[in-house]
């Protein structure tokens, strides 16, 4: 009988030791999928999507280990993300990870079941994306971007390092950037201590920006804003180009732009948001709910001028702004 025992109780447990070691084992294999608001190509696009990979890396999350990454390029393209957002659902990924408004309206429409994590969205409780900054609520959360006070930031700028400037064309793209409005109040605000025109020009293609920013042209002291916009951002070669060809001072709120030949730029420092994002990514895989993740500002912003393009332009950049730069092209 106690022989009878014994192999019974072996038997026994033998049976439970599958799911004992799977309990000890490492998580399965997981998948991230990632919609990006830049082309592939983009040394920018690349620079945020490594951010990304070494947040996670961080975390204990690297390929081929435990995690595989399916990085999407849409370029804020809206049919194109749709495509790939959809792309992302049939291949099972356990989350998405959607930067740039369009991105997250795809992933939104290509699922209600998969966790999703945003990166650069400006307020996406008006946006209709989350109940509340503190309680998002549903399948979504993430991290925001620039807030409507930027705009007056933008005009400010602008001005102080182009005094001249009466008139202000603000361009940026509806179908890519729904929000853009929010920034206008702020910048009607400025308006009463330190008046100046303010015309707002939508666009959707490159001929309608080169169209926009040859009108501006034609106004006197004129200067350009250009917002936070992934479709902007994709053609943002083109962007400063034509910009240079009307002989305009513009702001941005990519620093890019101003590496690539824009005057003056200011706005977050996205790398580090990616960065950021790695942190709910790996929360949200160990069993946490995007609804009780807070959606979280950014900390890092950047100031970036490049005096050649100044000097081209015949602007004397004062001091002031100089000191406060975080990077002065020369």
């Amino acid at each position: 009988m106690k022989r009878r025992n014994f192999v019974a109780l072996l038997g026994g447990a033998a049976a439970a030791w599958p799911l004992a070691a799977r309990a000890q084992q490492p998580d399965r294999m997981r998948r991230i999928g990632v919609l990006m608001a830049r082309a592939a190509s983009d040394p920018e696009g690349q620079k945020q999507a490594a951010a990304l990979r070494r947040g996670l890396e961080e975390l204990g999350w690297s390929s081929p280990r435990n995690v595989e990454i399916e990085f999407r390029w849409p370029a804020g393209d809206a049919v194109r993300a749709q495509a790939q957002a959809k792309e992302l659902v049939d291949l099972r990924v356990d989350i998405i990870v959607a930067n740039s408004t369009p991105s997250l309206v795809a992933a939104k429409q290509a699922t209600h079941t998969i966790p999703i994590v945003f990166v650069a969205v400006a307020d996406p409780v008006v946006q209709g994306f989350v109940q509340s900054l503190a309680q998002p609520g549903g399948t979504i959360t993430g991290f925001g971007v620039e807030e409507p006070s930027m705009g007056a930031k933008w005009v400010e700028l602008l001005r102080e390092i182009a005094p001249r400037v009466g008139s202000i064309t603000v361009i940026f793209n509806p179908d890519a950037a729904p929000f853009a409005r929010m920034f206008l109040p702020s910048m009607e605000a400025v308006r009463s201590s330190a008046p100046f025109e303010l015309i707002v020009s939508p666009v959707r293609s490159e001929s309608e920006v080169e169209r926009a920013i040859a009108a501006a042209a034609y106004r006197p002291a004129a200067g350009l804003i250009f917002l936070p916009d992934s479709f902007l951002n994709s053609h943002r070669e083109i962007v400063v180009a034509l910009t240079a060809k009307q002989h305009l001072p513009a702001i941005y709120s990519v620093s890019e732009f101003t590496r690539s030949g824009g005057l003056i730029a200011y706005g977050i420092e996205r790398a580090d948001l990616f960065r950021r994002a790695a942190s709910y990514v790996d929360r949200i895989l160990k069993g946490a709910k995007p609804a009780d993740l807070p959606v979280q500002q950014p900390t890092k912003f950047e100031l970036v001028i490049n005096l050649k393009t100044a000097k081209a332009l015949g602007l004397d950049v004062p001091s002031t702004v100089l000191a406060r730069a975080d990077e002065v092209i020369e």
